[in-house]
């Protein structure tokens, strides 16, 4: 259990929860593992399938503290709240905010400055730990590019103009990408970035971990309450998770690309789990879609300090704080939202 922005987290799938006076307490196997007062919780998320004591439910529902289920991959089942409480004025502060165009192109800015800035920073790591097996030169040019890329993004006018520089700044990024690539380059070439279909290994590796992403990241809107399909960026489609694909662009490079990275570099994966169809379309069969996700798990048990918080949080939480703090700027009790810059 973890207790983060008044929000305790639950991650052990065999623990059930319960009451014990003014305390939540936690069990696992009927032993108890840890407990909490109530008083200073705003939420509950618990990622299991035991569940919740009624005594604790109805506790909850008075002191309109929040309870939400996930599965143990981080699905989002269920929220349930009291009477009172509900998530209508952060929602409608939300719509509000995606509908304002200076509130919402602020926002886009520090979400695609997160995404260059987290890119430019695994171009300059890359640099630092293998500058004999890489085109060092090509890299760091790539790099100063994307530093020039942060403030061109800073000073858009427009949601449009933002974007121009955010395609042109994944272009600088993906063109040295396969610098990245250390080991098995001959089976894992990159040449570009492209997808609906993917034409290659990494491609297809890169898609599927992205699809994995956002959908933690949409759990995580949905359990403080925001709406995961109105979003600042990323245009409203029916069944488009626009907010989530917003979110998910500050952590596509640091938390996604680099994952695929290791995978290939640790050797991990290798060409004979890839099919190409007729259409070129590369797809991943399952065992290779099984493995990707045990080592997607293990990956977001890893710990890390937030930089924000500058507490110790797993790579797994890493979207819920996020979600919580731009929930919180869209209350007021922030000035701004703080992006996931990663040091």
């Amino acid at each position: 259990m973890k207790k983060l922005l008044n929000t305790l987290y639950v991650t052990s799938e065999n623990s059930y929860l319960g009451l014990d006076g003014e305390n939540i307490v936690v069990y696992d196997e009927q032993k108890e593992v840890g407990r909490l007062p109530l008083h200073n919780l705003e939420g509950i998320v618990s990622f299991g399938y035991r569940g919740t004591s009624p005594a604790l439910m109805g506790a909850c529902m008075d002191r309109n503290i929040s309870l939400c289920y996930l599965t143990p991959q981080g699905k989002f089942l269920a929220r349930v709240t009291g009477k009172t409480r509900g998530n209508v004025v952060l929602r409608e502060q939300q719509y509000i905010s995606c509908k304002d165009e200076k509130i919402s192109l602020g926002i886009a800015k520090n979400c695609i400055s997160g995404k260059v800035y987290n890119a430019r920073w695994i171009l300059e790591r890359a640099i630092r730990d293998h500058a004999m097996q890489i085109d060092t030169e090509r890299v760091k040019k790539a790099s100063l590019q994307l530093k020039d890329s942060l403030e061109f993004i800073q000073n858009a006018d427009s949601k449009e103009q933002l974007r121009g520089y955010e395609g042109e700044a994944a272009s600088i990024y993906f063109s040295v990408f396969n610098e990245l690539i250390l080991q098995q380059k001959k089976d894992f070439l990159f040449q570009g970035r492209n997808k609906r279909p993917p034409l290659d290994n990494v491609n297809a590796m890169l898609s599927f971990v992205y699809t994995l992403l956002t959908n933690q990241i949409t759990s995580a809107l949905e359990v403080v309450g925001l709406d995961p399909y109105v979003g600042c960026l990323h245009t409203d489609r029916p069944g488009r998770a626009s907010l989530s694909l917003d979110l998910l662009e500050e952590f596509r490079a640091v938390y996604a690309d680099r994952f695929v990275l290791s995978l290939i570099n640790k050797k991990v994966v290798n060409k004979k789990n890839f099919t190409q169809k007729e259409n070129g379309a590369v797809i991943m069969d399952d065992e290779l879609r099984k493995r990707l996700l045990t080592e997607w798990q293990n990956k977001k048990k890893e710990v890390i300090t937030h930089p924000f918080l500058k507490e110790k949080v797993e790579w797994g939480m890493v979207p819920y704080v996020q979600a919580m703090l731009l929930a919180r700027y869209l209350r007021g009790d922030l000035d701004g939202y703080p992006v996931f810059l990663w040091k």
